[in-house]
């Protein structure tokens, strides 16, 4: 069972999990942007080659033709939508625990603390959705040479005119088969993580800064063993022409696998997995000082 710092507070919450999450997208959105391409990359015709062999060829075609500006395409949503996403991802993480408790300084056991970790998931979705589905068509323009859109405003005005709101919301259902069960194991594991490297006669709050980037990392990265499947669907299904998958990722899973094999779900594995430790380390760390900070201010 895990140690918790009791009271949960909402403001602190929404600023060390906003600053945490800022920290998480300049360490890890170049690697993000090379996951996208990879996992939305066309299926070569017969006899040619693919247009990336691989995450290290796509980082090298990305640097050489569009520079380090290439690999931060389309970094302007997820800043954006960040802050807030963050906050209320921490704040949904906290209330969830919360409303397990029976009394304030309840412990929760590790699957209690994995049904907090969902909650979180559903609340980030609103802003997640929407800011997934602007990022992809930014990273995949550059790649294709097309311009259609000028930035993250423009995608978004010129999807809400061609399909009004579900235009913009297209893959929420994906975003959450992604997010609620990969939450879950997110916020479950770090709590585990630092309780286990916590030494004996200490409190968890007291770990130390490379213990909490080990925890955070090996956090991120047991998220995205859950998560990766529904990315790539959803990756595919939100930069998909208007009208190609009817019934929605039932279609996108069926192409797929017909078309690519079962291993096409973990299309883009090897960029997901040296993103995921550097950059949900950033973002814990982040959020660990931030709170510090937040309770030596106010206390």
């Amino acid at each position: 069972m895990a140690e918790q710092p009791q009271p949960i507070s909402p403001v602190k919450n929404f600023f060390a999990g906003g600053f945490g999450g800022v920290c998480l997208v300049f360490v890890g959105h170049p690697l993000d942007t090379i996951k996208v391409r990879l996992q939305t990359q066309p299926k070569p015709q017969p006899g040619q080659a693919p247009l990336y062999s691989g995450t290290l060829d796509c980082f090298k075609k990305t640097l050489v033709k569009e520079g380090v500006r290439g690999l931060y395409r389309g970094m302007a949503a997820p800043i954006v939508g960040v802050t807030p996403m963050y906050a209320i991802c921490f704040f949904g993480f906290g209330l969830g625990k919360r409303l397990q408790q029976r009394k304030p300084d309840d412990v929760l056991t590790y699957p209690q603390l994995f049904a907090a970790g969902m909650l979180s998931g559903v609340f980030t979705t609103a802003i997640m959705a929407p800011g997934e589905r602007i990022k992809c068509l930014l990273q995949i323009q550059a790649a294709t040479g097309e311009t259609k859109y000028s930035g993250s405003l423009d995608c978004a005005k010129q999807l809400y005119r061609e399909a009004g709101i579900r235009g913009v919301y297209k893959g929420t259902v994906l975003t959450l088969m992604r997010d609620v069960p990969a939450s879950g194991m997110y916020f479950m594991t770090y709590e585990w993580l630092k309780n286990i490297l916590t030494p004996e006669g200490k409190s968890v709050r007291d770990l130390s800064v490379p213990r909490i980037l080990f925890a955070g990392g090996l956090a991120g990265i047991f998220n995205w063993v859950v998560a990766i499947p529904p990315d790539v669907l959803k990756s595919r299904f939100q930069t998909a022409p208007p009208g190609k998958y009817a019934n929605g990722f039932r279609d996108v899973l069926r192409e797929l696998i017909r078309e690519e094999g079962i291993a096409s779900l973990y299309k883009g594995f090897t960029a997901v997995m040296i993103r995921a430790f550097p950059a949900n380390a950033a973002c814990f760390l982040g959020f660990e000082v931030a709170m510090k900070f937040l309770n030596w201010i106010a206390p």
